[in-house]
């Protein structure tokens, strides 16, 4: 996907959608800059989830969101620990879904 990131499981999952969150830097629309969060009220697969949506599937539907005209045309961050999202307990990261 480029930009790494990572997908949480929530405990209700797949009847609840999972988290979405970028560890490294990445300016998308859908994305809090602060946190690499996936705003579920701004990327459609989250916000109206439906149980038969799939990991894959997102990452799927963010991959279009990057290549989305709005998205192309904004300004990245650069590549970099120092543009990496750091942990409390000072720990690079990069992407994960939860």
């Amino acid at each position: 996907m480029g930009s790494e990131g990572s997908a949480g499981v929530v405990v209700d999952y797949p009847d609840r959608p999972p988290t979405v969150r970028f560890q490294t830097r990445i300016n998308m629309s859908c994305v809090n800059q602060e946190t690499g969060m996936v705003e579920p009220s701004l990327f459609p697969m989250l916000g109206n989830w439906q149980r038969e949506h799939t990991m894959q599937d997102i990452l799927i539907g963010l991959k279009k969101e990057m290549s989305a005209p709005q998205n192309r045309r904004l300004h990245q961050p650069h590549d970099g620990n120092e543009d990496q999202r750091v942990e409390q307990k000072g720990l690079s990261l990069r992407c994960v879904i939860m």
